[in-house]
């Protein structure tokens, strides 16, 4: 007795399906009323703490206590950002995403030292809009706060200016985790936004930080210092002043690092950060099947 081996037209066709980049991202904290809540308290005392200097009656008293003001808001805003991130982590940040979180936060703070900050060579930047891109927004504010945390403790970097920092490098990734075309766009024209948006996020991020350190340069006694009997036209006219004398070399060093690394480094880097974040499956429930 023979027996016929089934030829290729018996065997069942399989048809492959093409394998596309659109499917829905998942995201490592998804950002709850409570969380967002509490981000939005964080970034609002922030946010004063940054620009009170320009809104500042002449005649308040807020001038003699300027110099208290930096230790004021740094406590205010650790508390806040501590708030934050309980909040966040309660909402979701379980044991991968926190991995992710080290791993992620480790690289950015061994990444700054290699420039130092030397006419504005940060390569750290480019990774947090990189990371906050694909990992979302809510964990793109927690990496910035906490890079920028263990960046300061390697570095010798520990100040009053700290939490402003957290919380400036905390609004630079969540806002690259905001940009469109999380779920679609791919390719050279994500490439291009994301180096668009880090050139300008660099420039904020320098403006910001000298809003954080303007009003406290009175010594200087020039046209470019903070005026606390000046109003808010003055104040600003001196402040651009301040910004294009000081900063303007070092943000625009920062933005061009930033955009060079993002167009050189940026593909390659993405197509990692989405693989591993495939393979965390952070929105998969962990179950324990029984023996």
């Amino acid at each position: 007795m023979t027996t016929r081996r089934p030829g290729p037209a018996a065997l069942p066709a399989t048809r492959s399906r093409p394998r596309t980049d659109t499917v829905a991202q998942a995201r490592a904290v998804r950002l709850g009323p409570r969380s967002l809540a509490a981000l939005a308290l964080v970034s609002a005392v922030g946010a004063a703490g940054f620009v009170w200097p320009l809104f500042a009656d002449p005649a308040s008293q807020l001038g003699a206590h300027a110099q208290d003001a930096p230790w004021l808001f740094a406590g205010l805003l650790l508390l806040l950002v501590a708030v934050v991130a309980a909040t966040i982590s309660e909402s979701g940040l379980g044991p991968k995403a926190v991995a992710m979180l080290g791993v992620l936060a480790a690289t950015g703070a061994a990444l700054r030292p290699i420039g130092a900050g030397t006419a504005g060579i940060e390569p750290m930047f480019f990774l947090m809009v990189l990371s906050g891109r694909v990992l979302g927004p809510g964990f793109g504010f927690v990496l910035g706060a906490v890079t920028m945390f263990a960046s300061a403790l390697l570095t010798g970097g520990v100040g009053p200016w700290l939490p402003f920092q957290m919380l400036a490098m905390g609004w630079f990734a969540l806002g690259a985790g905001l940009l469109p075309g999380a779920d679609r766009l791919r390719g050279r024209g994500e490439v291009v936004m994301l180096a668009g948006y880090g050139f300008g996020a660099a420039f904020a991020y320098g403006t910001v930080m000298n809003l954080a350190g303007w009003p406290f340069m009175g010594a200087l006694a020039s046209g470019i210092a903070y005026d606390p009997h000046a109003g808010l036209a003055a104040n600003l006219a001196r402040f651009l002043a301040y910004c294009t004398a000081t900063s303007l070399g070092w943000d625009l060093g920062r933005a061009v690092v930033t955009v060079v690394l993002t167009c050189l480094l940026g593909p390659a880097v993405l197509k990692a950060l989405r693989r591993a974040t495939r393979r965390a499956a952070f929105e998969s429930p962990v179950a324990f099947e029984p023996r």
